[in-house]
């Protein structure tokens, strides 16, 4: 049983004064951006970046090490604060059943944080369909700029996996306005998701969401939020939102959970506020990127690391055995198979030397599993031993801080070896966006070729045409391979990427390119983790990770 302590307590060991405080009942709280001025000056902690390698169905513990590493970094008598992704009900209810970590190593109140927590995702969700009734409100008034339905960009949005939604139709029946196509992206998936993770005040907040681009009008201009004049509205409603949230781990080290966009659309990070307010408070802050090097972890070195000014000192890389031998083409990871061991620490080799390109020192964190036998382990280390890259055995899930005494080690002296990190970025922000999206593909993925489609070269005119060309680059691909092909597990060799088309987040600030098939709205699998989700008669909730 975890024992929490009052949010008031956990602000005061972060370091946050309670005029600074807003609480949510006993255990969560929004912090004020007001505490940005008093420690501007403080100096700042060493920055930890946990990635992984490509990651499988089963998941490899990501979460659970960042969590187990910063309470690991808190035992040895180092200050160490946290910053995560909140968890999306989609997900929730769909596949994960929770995003808080796992055993005993866990953010808390869990069950809060998993549903409702201090209600970002509604607001988010609020603000983005508030956006499309304006729209469709123009459309229908016939309203200065005369919109066209058929070149409208912005889709609705809900936090749920609904594949019903994926395509609609609106303005059916009388009196409802124009017939169109519509649909609807889960709410990670939303630009305005990506602007509250990338925005440092409100007022950048608010010039984000002016320049949210929703469509063309019938001469073919660019028709942006503020020209409708919603802009204004939707950051009253994000007002609260864009607070970072207080929270804290299963032993009690101060935890931010702040904002969600996903990986393989988005970002793949939480809020810069939470770590710029993290940062001057730790000696070392740990914070995550989703997926894997060539997903979450680009996106936070060309992308996040540029908006927020700051470096990470050293980076954490996940693996599991049973990811290794997925890439080594094993049937049932469960069982020992040395030769699919060897065969796919290629994958985790790729990660490695990504991780190095970047310029920031890498520390591999071997998540142990109950399956795991002696002599795959043993084999794992020799390998890691061969790349000389510094590696630890993570227990956190099973022992909590105490199973990850020897990964903190390693990884404190990787980053105070590492004092005045410079990122070697994969591109120029003046280049051309074809120019930097065929550097990420090559660099990053380790493509041979880059295939643009004739909407993707039309995108890249339109782009031109509104001035994004300096925009940075998200690209938006599977997670399940370095490639644009899911099926393609391990090191795929001599491989092309095609890009189909590419999207214009102008509010984010970024252009996402499309490779291969993307979804933006999930769908639930055939036996949800909502089948074990529950309310017991006492009003606790059973069935949550």
């Amino acid at each position: 049983m975890v024992e929490l302590k009052k949010i008031t307590e956990i602000a005061k060991m972060a370091g946050i004064d309670e005029e600074y405080l807003e609480p949510y009942g006993k255990y969560m709280a929004k912090v004020s951006m007001d505490i940005l001025e008093k420690i501007q000056n403080k100096r700042k902690g060493k920055m930890i970046l946990v990635t992984a390698l490509t990651p499988t169905p089963a998941g490899e513990g990501k979460t659970t090490t960042s969590i187990g590493l910063s309470m690991a970094i808190n035992r040895l008598g180092k200050k160490s604060l946290i910053a995560l992704r909140e968890p999306s009900l989609g997900p929730v209810f769909g596949v994960k059943g929770g995003a808080t970590g796992g055993g005993k190593s866990t953010v808390q109140p869990m069950e809060e944080i998993n549903l409702h927590f201090t209600g970002d995702f509604h607001a988010i969700a609020s603000a983005h369909n508030l956006l499309s009734a304006m729209i469709n409100n123009h459309i229908y008034q016939g309203n200065l700029p005369d919109i066209d339905p058929r070149k409208i960009n912005w889709r609705r949005t809900i936090d749920m996996n609904d594949r019903s939604l994926r395509q609609i139709i609106v303005g059916l029946g009388k009196g409802n306005g124009v017939i169109y196509e519509d649909g609807f992206d889960i709410v990670p998936a939303s630009e305005i998701m990506a602007i509250l993770a990338l925005s440092e005040n409100y007022k950048d907040l608010k010039s984000r969401l002016e320049r949210i681009l929703v469509g063309f009008s019938k001469d073919r201009k660019p028709v942006y939020a503020k020209d409708i004049k919603a802009s204004g509205s939707m950051a009253a409603l994000l007002k609260n939102a864009l607070k970072p949230n207080l929270v804290q781990t299963s032993e009690n080290t101060p935890a931010f959970v702040h904002i969600g966009p996903f990986g393989n659309i988005a970002h793949g990070h939480n809020s810069i506020l939470a770590d710029k307010i993290a940062l001057p408070l730790s000696d070392y802050f740990v914070t995550e990127a989703g997926f894997g090097s060539d997903l979450g972890a680009e996106k936070f070195f060309d992308i996040v690391s540029r908006i927020g000014n700051f470096a990470p000192n050293a980076a954490v890389i996940v693996a599991s055995l049973r990811a290794i031998k997925h890439h080594g083409g094993a049937k049932d990871v469960a069982i020992e198979n040395i030769d699919a061991v060897k065969k796919g620490f290629e994958n985790l080799r790729f990660h490695i030397n990504n991780v190095k390109k970047f310029g920031v020192p890498a520390v591999v964190a071997i998540n142990k599993f109950k399956s795991d036998t002696e002599r795959e382990i043993s084999t794992l280390m020799e390998l890691l031993d061969e790349e000389k890259v510094p590696w630890a055995l993570s227990e956190v899930f099973e022992k909590g801080g105490e199973g990850g005494i020897e990964l903190a080690k390693k990884v404190m002296k990787a980053a105070d070896e590492n004092t005045d990190p410079i990122i070697n970025y994969t591109y120029e922000i003046n280049e051309p966006v074809e120019v930097k999206i065929e550097k990420i593909a090559k660099r990053v993925y380790g493509a041979r070729d880059v295939i643009f489609t004739k909407d993707a070269l039309d995108d890249l005119k339109l782009i031109k045409k509104i001035g994004m060309d300096n925009a940075f680059v998200c690209m938006a691909k599977t997670q399940s391979s370095i490639s644009d092909d899911p099926k393609a597990i391990n090191v795929p060799k001599d491989f092309t990427v095609t890009v189909r088309e590419i999207r214009i987040s102008s509010g984010a600030g970024f252009v996402v390119p499309i490779l291969g098939e993307i979804m933006t709205m999930p769908g639930l699998s055939k036996e949800p983790a909502a089948y074990n989700i529950d309310l017991t008669e006492d009003g606790r909730i059973v069935g949550l990770f």
